[in-house]
């Protein structure tokens, strides 16, 4: 564990997170200029990409940070029988919802770090429609595209936001920070799907922890203190596989959970390879019913 990540253990997550905020949303000229240089030289970003090339021509940070691709950049996997990778980034870690011996069902992180999918989704209930099925988890960086998409077409059910931590969520955080992504603060989206429940969670990381939804808007912040349900069921909100369901405001992880016996996950998926949006993740093992 390197000394930054060390202090991110008693620094004040939220009061910084709440002051990068309002350096990403300021329209001061020079200040917006100088966060969108500093980003795109330092991490190598490819506007070429953005359906706006110009970095002068954002009005804020977070509205660069935030940028749309050209039509046509992205196209999901050409398999109609293929579940999609949510977000460009690089897997983290992917496998399988395995039952420990102790009965709960355990997510990897890293080597000797581990997580329940019962604590990262807020529920232990909710996670037993998970048991013995698959997972992929993707980390956005800096330079990659922050809004994340449908995998499979489905209806939303519910939300839940669940209050945390908001550590670092680089690879140094992931291998030294014991439960990291069930402790930082997250936004769990449910869905129905033709093949089942499909959880999309949205986890949030110091400096980088809005999220926003297409359906409702902005869900973190205002920080939670306790968990809160958004119950969806009868608002008819449908996403179609590869549409766009939320986004970063600036970035973090995305993590994907599929139930049982409902698809296996690309062969070529594995920690740290770089992935791209609409890629395979997974290919269903049955042809699924309509949401």
């Amino acid at each position: 564990m390197t000394l930054v990540t060390a202090l991110t253990h008693v620094l004040p997550h939220r009061l910084l997170s709440s002051v990068a905020r309002r350096l990403a949303y300021s329209d001061h000229p020079r200040l917006r200029r100088w966060l969108v240089d500093t980003v795109v030289a330092r991490f190598g970003v490819d506007l070429s990409e953005a359906a706006q090339s110009d970095p002068a021509a954002y009005a804020t940070f977070n509205a660069f940070f935030t940028r749309a691709l050209r039509p046509g950049v992205r196209t999901p996997d050409a398999d109609p029988e293929t579940l999609v990778m949510p977000a460009d980034g690089r897997v983290s870690q992917c496998g399988v919802i395995a039952r420990d011996d102790d009965g709960s069902l355990r997510i990897f992180q890293a080597k000797g770090r581990s997580f329940t999918a019962g604590a990262l989704l807020g529920d232990d209930d909710a996670a037993e429609a998970f048991a013995g099925g698959v997972f992929a988890t993707v980390y956005l960086s800096p330079k990659d595209y922050h809004r994340v998409h449908m995998p499979w077409a489905g209806r939303l059910r519910k939300t839940v936001h669940v209050p945390g931590r908001l550590f670092s969520v680089g690879p140094d955080a992931v291998t030294g920070v014991q439960g990291l992504f069930a402790r930082n603060e997250r936004l769990v989206c449910h869905f129905d799907t033709g093949f089942g429940p499909m959880a999309v969670v949205m986890v949030g990381a110091l400096l980088v922890s809005g999220v926003e939804t297409v359906w409702s808007g902005e869900e973190i912040p205002a920080y939670g203190e306790t968990v809160t349900v958004k119950d969806y069921r009868g608002e008819d909100i449908a996403l179609d596989r590869f549409e766009e369901m939320a986004r970063f405001n600036y970035g973090s992880t995305v993590i994907v959970l599929l139930p049982a016996g409902v698809a296996t996950l690309d062969p070529d998926l594995g920690p740290e390879v770089a992935v791209r949006l609409g890629q395979r993740l997974a290919r269903l093992l049955a042809p699924a019913r309509p949401a």
